[in-house]
């Protein structure tokens, strides 16, 4: 599959990418078979994954799926119950249709700061370079705006609500620990952090929901 590498697709301002239009209009014009994967792929996150992951069986969601092949990568290694969303309707039904032969796989049209599952659905909840984008501001990283913090803060409030006690939230990024810890930061988890890469590194944090909320 045809990787979306090309400069045409990369904005003037880097704030687009926290923009719903943005993506819709980038999707629209890009192929089915074209993927972009933020950071890292499957194989290099796969001994992570596994660690943290180690029931097969289990229910996970994917936000702000795109058109990553993370899901189809999980799958083939044996996930089989994956939820994948997105905000962007083009790229849902790209993937519907590239995905067709993976039928216990769902795709669904939905914003990650709004979630419509029920309390407690899934297992695991990966954000892969979602937040990411989210944050993308004009601003001092040292001081974000209210309005970054309280996105943020509704993306990681769903997240608590859908996960399920014992389950486990996986956030891939290159965002220093002294940048997200406080935007992950809740009563009932604890934030492990885990870092990849030499000369430029990335952070895997992982946080087990202990109790109710």
């Amino acid at each position: 599959m045809p990787a979306s590498t090309s400069l045409n697709v990369v904005p003037d301002d880097p704030t687009a990418y926290k923009t719903q239009e943005y993506w819709e209009e980038r999707y629209q014009q890009e192929d089915v078979s074209t993927t972009f994967d933020w950071f890292k792929t499957y194989d290099d996150l796969k001994p992570l994954l596994n660690e943290h992951i180690k029931n097969k069986d289990a229910s996970i969601l994917i936000l702000g799926c795109g058109n990553s092949t993370l899901g189809e990568d999980m799958y083939n290694d044996g996930y089989k119950h994956i939820t994948n969303i997105d905000y962007s309707p083009t790229v849902v039904e790209n993937m519907k249709q590239r995905c067709a032969h993976m039928p216990e796989m769902q795709w669904l049209e939905m914003d990650i700061r709004a979630l419509t599952f029920e309390k407690e659905s899934f297992d695991v909840v990966i954000d892969k370079g979602t937040m990411d984008a989210l944050m993308c501001d004009q601003g001092d990283v040292w001081d974000p705006s209210e309005e970054l913090i309280e996105e943020v803060k509704k993306e990681v409030d769903e997240v608590e609500r859908v996960l399920k006690v014992g389950g486990v939230f996986l956030y891939i990024t290159f965002g220093q620990p002294h940048f997200r810890k406080p935007r992950l930061a809740r009563d009932c988890w604890e934030i492990k952090t885990t870092t990849m890469g030499d000369a430029f590194h990335y952070f895997f944090y992982s946080m087990i929901k202990e109790r109710a909320v």
